[in-house]
């Protein structure tokens, strides 16, 4: 899949490491050449949680019929 900057992306895997779950919504902030993406999850407030450079397959794009939710970031996270 082709991702753009910019782009609104639904994270497909739990990343414990950085405080992210599957279905946490993040924003590509740069795309590199070799099928990677720099995505930056935030917190509802506009806080950073977590800048993460992902493949392609770590990420879908995000759907009409998704649901968005909070949820509370997990202690000790960024």
């Amino acid at each position: 899949m082709s991702f753009s900057e910019l782009d609104t992306v639904v994270l497909v895997r739990d990343m414990p490491e950085a405080g992210l779950r599957t279905g946490d919504l993040g924003a590509i902030v740069q795309v590199y050449a070799d099928d990677a993406v720099e995505v930056e999850f935030v917190t509802a407030s506009g806080r950073t949680l977590a800048l993460q450079t992902l493949a392609s397959r770590d990420l879908r794009m995000v759907r009409d019929d998704d649901l968005l939710a909070v949820r509370p970031a997990a202690r000790g996270a960024a």
